[in-house]
C-alpha cells in the first residue's frame, strides 16, 4: 500500500462526494407531494417512480459497495468459487418476475409499506408479522455496516485518516463525516435521496468497470497472462482455482440458489420495489436488471487481475481499491474510489429507511402506539433510521470487521426463513399462521446454531455459510438447509392444524388485489389512508 495521502485521487473523490451530498439534500424538493408527512412519501418516494428510476434505484440498492469490494476479493482469495454471486443474480430475476408484481399490487391496494404489513394482512397474525419484521431488521443492520466498511477501505487506500498509531478520532474522522452527511440527507429527503444519487453511482460504476476491463488487461499483458498468474497462485497454495473444484460444486450450487431465494426477502429490496408506480414497471425491471449481472461478471474478474498485478494486502477487502491505486492514473483512481464510496451511500440509505419502516409500522404502531398518526409514523421512522446508522457505525468502529461480515452471512440465513410467509402468502392461503411461525422458528434456530459451529482459519465461530456433517458429508449452504426444514415443519403443522380446525386469522385481501395495476386503463385502485394498512 502506498505511503502518504493520494492528493489527486482524494480531490476527485471529494468532488463527487460533495456532488452527491448536494443532490441528496436537493432531492427533498424532487417530486415533492402535498402530503410530505407520511411513510408513503418519505419511505417510498410517493410510490411514483417509473421504469428507469426504479432500475437505477434497484441497481443501486442491490449492487452495493460491498459487492464492488467483496465479490472480486473472494475471487482474489479463493478463486472461482467466489463467482457464485454471478449465477445467483441470474437466477433471481425469473424468480422475482413471478411474485414481485403480485406483491406490488396487493401492497398498493392496501397501503402496505413493508413485507410485515402484507404478512399481517394476509394471515391476520401480528405475531408472524413481528417475526418477519425483527428478522428483517436484524439481517439489515450488519449489511449497512458493510457499506461503511467499503467506504473505510477506500479511505484507507487513499491514505486518509492516518495509520494505526493515529488517535482513533483523527483516524476515523473521514468516516464519521461521511456517516453524518448520509444520516442528514436521508433524514431530510427519505427515499428520494438515494433514488437521485443512484444515477451518479451507477454511471460511475459502469464507467469504471468498462475502463478497468480494457485498460488493466492491456497493462498486464492480456487475459491469458492474468489467468495464468491466478492459476499459478492457486496451484501453489493448493486451494481454490480458476475453475470450481469438484468437491465444492454442491456448496457452490446451493449457495447460489439459496442466495437467489434470499435476495428479495431483504427489506431494502422490497422498499425499492414498492416505490414503483405500477406493476408493469416491476415486470420491465426484471427483464433489464440482468444488465447488472453482466457488470458483476466483469467486476469479479478484477480479483484475478489483482493477483496478476501482484497486489499484496493483509485484508482481502482492500485488494480491489489497491489494484485501482496501483494501475490507474491518480485522477481516474479518484473516480473509481468515488464509485465505491457512492456505491456505499445509496444502499446504506435505502437499508436504513427499510429497517426504520419495519420498526415503525410493525413494532411501534402495532404494539406501542396503535393510534399513531401518519405524521408521527414518519417522525419515528426518521429517528429510527438515524439509530440504525449509529448501530452500523458502532459495528465498524468498535469491532473487528470480520464480525460484521460474519453477521451479514448469518443475516442471509435468517432472511431466507421469511420466504414461506411472504412468497407462499402471495400465492396461497393454505399455510396456517401458527405453522408458518413454527417453521420460521425452526429455520432460525437451526441456521444460527449450524452457522455458529462453522469454523475457519481465522474464526472459531461463524466462519462461513456452508456446513459438513460427519458421516453425511457436505450439505451445502446452511440457509437453504434451514429453509427446507422450515418448509417441512410448516407443511406438516399446517396439515395437523387444519385437521384440528385451529382458528385461522382473517385475510383482509381478495384475489383481485394481486393482479390489479394502477397504471392499467379502466382499473381503479384506491389507496387507503396511511393508517388503514396498519389497523387490523
Amino acid at each position: 500500500m502506498n505511503g502518504g495521502v493520494n492528493g489527486v485521487a482524494l480531490a476527485v473523490f471529494i468532488f463527487f462526494f460533495l456532488l452527491v451530498t448536494a443532490m441528496g439534500f436537493l432531492a427533498a424538493r424532487w417530486r415533492r407531494a402535498e402530503n410530505e408527512h407520511s411513510l408513503d412519501e418519505w419511505g417510498l418516494g410517493g410510490r411514483s417512480f417509473g421504469t428507469w428510476i426504479t432500475w437505477f434505484l434497484l441497481g443501486g440498492d442491490l449492487y452495493t459497495a460491498y459487492t464492488f469490494v467483496a465479490v472480486p476479493a473472494a475471487i482474489y482469495a479463493a478463486g472461482a468459487s467466489g463467482f457464485f454471486a454471478v449465477p445467483y443474480t441470474i437466477l433471481v430475476y425469473p424468480l422475482i418476475f413471478t411474485f414481485l408484481p403480485r406483491l406490488w399490487s396487493v401492497s398498493h391496494k392496501h397501503g402496505y409499506v413493508t413485507t410485515s404489513d402484507f404478512v399481517r394482512g394476509r394471515f391476520g397474525s401480528k405475531g408472524l408479522s413481528l417475526a418477519v419484521a425483527v428478522t428483517g431488521i436484524l439481517a439489515t443492520m450488519p449489511y449497512i455496516a458493510l457499506q461503511l466498511v467499503g467506504i473505510q477501505a477506500v479511505l484507507d487506500v487513499m491514505g486518509v485518516g492516518g495509520g494505526e498509531d493515529t488517535n482513533w478520532f483523527v483516524k476515523d474522522l473521514p468516516l464519521l463525516i461521511a456517516f453524518g452527511v448520509l444520516a442528514a440527507y436521508t433524514y431530510s429527503s427519505g427515499l428520494r435521496a438515494p433514488a437521485l444519487i443512484a444515477f451518479v453511482k451507477d454511471t460511475l460504476i459502469y464507467l469504471v468497470i468498462a475502463v478497468a476491463i480494457i485498460y488493466i488487461p492491456i497493462k498486464l499483458g492480456g487475459f491469458d497472462d492474468i489467468f495464468a498468474a491466478a492459476g499459478e497462485k492457486f496451484e501453489a497454495a493448493g486451494a481454490g482455482g480458476v475453475t470450481p473444484a469438484p468437491a465444492g460444486q454442491w456448496t457452490y450450487a446451493t449457495l447460489a440458489l439459496g442466495s437467489a431465494l434470499a435476495l428479495f426477502m431483504y427489506p431494502h429490496s422490497i422498499t425499492a420495489t414498492l416505490s414503483s408506480r405500477s406493476r408493469e414497471v416491476i415486470r420491465r425491471n426484471t427483464t433489464i436488471l440482468p444488465l447488472y449481472s453482466l457488470m458483476l461478471g466483469l467486476l469479479a474478474l478484477l480479483g484475478f487481475m489483482a493477483i496478476a498485478a501482484g497486489v499484496k494486502v493483509e485484508n482481502g477487502q482492500l485488494a480491489i481499491p489497491q489494484l485501482f491505486e496501483d494501475m490507474f492514473p491518480d485522477w481516474f483512481a479518484g473516480v473509481a474510489f468515488a464509485a465505491i464510496g457512492i456505491g456505499a451511500l445509496v444502499p446504506a440509505a435505502i437499508m436504513s429507511i427499510a429497517a426504520a419502516n419495519l420498526f415503525t409500522r410493525n413494532i411501534y404502531k402495532d404494539f406501542i402506539r396503535p393510534d399513531a398518526t401518519p405524521e408521527q409514523e414518519t417522525k419515528v421512522s426518521k429517528l429510527v433510521s438515524l439509530l440504525v446508522k449509529v448501530g452500523a457505525l458502532i459495528f465498524v468502529l468498535g469491532m473487528d470487521k470480520t464480525v460484521a461480515i460474519n453477521f451479514q452471512l448469518l443475516g442471509g440465513i435468517w432472511i431466507l426463513q421469511t420466504f414461506p410467509a411472504l412468497v407462499g402468502g402471495l400465492f396461497t392461503r393454505w399455510f396456517h399462521r401458527w405453522a408458518l411461525l413454527a417453521g420460521w422458528a425452526v429455520g432460525m434456530v437451526y441456521g444460527t446454531v449450524a452457522a455458529y459451529g462453522v469454523a475457519s482459519p481465522t474464526q472459531k465461530h461463524f466462519g462461513g455459510s456452508s456446513k459438513e456433517i460427519p458421516g453425511i458429508g457436505e450439505i451445502g449452504y446452511i440457509g437453504l438447509t434451514a429453509f427446507v426444514l422450515n418448509v417441512l415443519v410448516t407443511v406438516v403443522l399446517t396439515v395437523v392444524l387444519r385437521a384440528a380446525k385451529a382458528p385461522d386469522g382473517i385475510d383482509e385481501t381478495s384475489p383481485a388485489d394481486y393482479t390489479a395495476d394502477a397504471g392499467d386503463p379502466g382499473v381503479q385502485v384506491e389507496l387507503p389512508p396511511a393508517t388503514a394498512g396498519s389497523a387490523h
